[in-house]
């Protein structure tokens, strides 16, 4: 339970172009999140799968934006992206490995669309 409360944001900010949160914590300080990364490392099931063998890479993001940001509970919110998308729950916990870790999710992300043949332009089937 200390760890949530330490995870809970201060702040919560989408920019003006709808294209990066902002999220402030006490202890670690502000991390901007693209929307584009925000949407292709999404927590939901239709992009992690139910196991590691069935997340799906999902290409063709890099102009998505924020539509919106629900909170769920003390816990998370839900992102809605003008792409349709809206089943993730990004949950203080995962918002804040996003902002510490994200050099490494995101080239881990730009491997797999270059590993299938993918781009960050076009939307091809997710595979």
């Amino acid at each position: 339970m200390a760890d949530l409360i330490d995870r809970r944001p201060t702040e919560l900010r989408v920019s003006k172009d709808r294209k990066t949160l902002t999220i402030s914590f006490v202890q670690d300080g502000t991390f901007d999140l693209t929307a584009e990364a925000l949407r292709v490392l999404s927590p939901s099931a239709e992009v992690q799968g139910h196991s590691a063998e069935q997340r799906v890479t999902v290409p063709g993001k890099r102009d998505v934006q924020i539509a919106g940001i629900d909170p769920v509970g003390n816990y998370a919110v839900k992102i809605t992206f003008d792409d349709g998308h809206d089943t993730g729950i990004f949950t203080w916990t995962y918002l804040h490995e996003l902002g510490s870790d994200l050099t490494k999710h995101w080239t881990g992300y730009l491997q797999e669309l270059e590993d299938k043949g993918m781009t960050r332009d076009r939307p091809d089937l997710p595979r």
